[in-house]
Formats: C-alpha cells, structure tokens, sequence
C-alpha cells in the first residue's frame, strides 16, 4: 500500500494514498477517512478560476454510476460551461472518481452533487448522517477537517488540498464506533471567494 506521508498527522487514524485500489483502507474499523492525494491539472485548475460562478455547473441527481458523466455535461450546457479539452477533462474527471468511490462501495447508483459555494455552506464543524461520503472541491479551498477534541483549536485544523478527494465515514456506516474526525466547509462568507465542490453519496438499493 502506498500511503503518502508528506502531511501533517491528525488524531484519529487519516491516511493517504496515492492509488485509489489502497482506498480500501477506509474499511478499517479505526479508519474514519482517507484522503486521495491527487492533483487537477494546471489547465483545468486554471480555466476553473476564470469561469464566472454562473458558469459553473451545478447539479443534484441520482444517477447509475456510468451515466455520472453524462449528467455533468448536462449540468455543463444547462450553465453554459463553455465546451473544450478542459470542460472534457472535467466530465472525465468525475466519471473517474465515481467509478472509484462506487467500486470500494458497491453500489451501482450514486447522489451526485455539484455545488457552487459563495457563502458560508456548513461552516460548523461534524459528520454527516450517511454512511459515506466523497468530497472533492475543485474550485477553492477544501473541505477542512479536525480531531473532535480539538474542534475549538484554529491551529488543529487541517484543509484537504484543492483536487484531493477525501472519502469520509459517515454515522451511518455499519459497525463503526464514532470516529472522532469532524468537517466543514471551510468559512468563506465575505471574501469573494467561489467554490466549486462535487459530493458523491453511495446508494444501496
């Protein structure tokens, strides 16, 4: 297993990887997330940054997990994301990352979302009520995690790379005690700053 060390450790157990076959990890009973240490390209980092919010898609839709790229070119033309190579790389992007997050789940549908942020979305800090989640923030600062004993340490907080999926455990996964890892969205309310964040949610049938 390749597990990248090149972050600060946090309490509880957060591994990294850097292939996503070792996201199986998360399955251990002491492991409430792994984050995949990737990047986007520079083009498509760049091209993101220069899109007006309104044209970037947004979208909220279960869907079987090899039509996940079909419905991000849909949410694409409904906010008229301009058609090219890195539009392209985008869709392929996502269609990657849920064959990936629906291969260590099982499932054959997920709840995809597409969300752009301009304000303060859950700036509180906790752990959602499903049993997994994949985040993935491509526009923006990411998603920010912290030991739950530490939730009041500004210092204690560590924000997932902009490109790196994290996969998170949620209150829902079977047999798990409570893991101990809190997130949020990071604060941005007045800053100017837009993000562009995908979720995936498995669904069992």
């Amino acid at each position: 297993m390749n597990l990248v060390r090149d972050l600060p450790p946090i309490k509880p157990n957060l591994p990294r990887v850097t292939d996503p076959a070792d996201l199986t990890v998360l399955t251990a009973p002491d492991c409430p997330a792994a984050i995949w240490s990737r990047q986007h390209s520079e083009a498509l980092s760049v091209w993101l940054d220069r899109l007006p919010a309104s044209q970037l898609p947004r979208w909220r839709e279960i869907v079987a997990v090899e039509e996940v790229s079909d419905a991000v070119r849909d949410a694409c033309a409904e906010a008229g994301t301009p058609e090219g190579a890195e539009r392209d790389e985008l869709i392929t992007e996502i269609q990657m990352l849920a064959d990936s997050f629906a291969a260590l789940m099982k499932v054959s549908a997920l709840l995809l979302r597409l969300d752009v942020i301009t304000s303060n979305a859950c700036k509180r800090f906790h752990i959602d009520a499903v049993s997994a989640r994949l985040i993935c923030t491509f526009r923006g600062t990411g998603t920010q995690l912290v030991a739950a004993e530490s939730a009041d340490d500004p210092g204690a907080v560590l924000t997932v790379s902009r490109g790196s999926p994290i996969l998170l455990k949620g209150t829902l996964w079977p047999d798990a005690p409570a893991s101990g890892l809190l997130h949020r969205s990071p604060p941005i309310e007045g800053t100017g700053e837009t993000r562009l964040v995908l979720v995936f949610d498995p669904v069992f049938d």
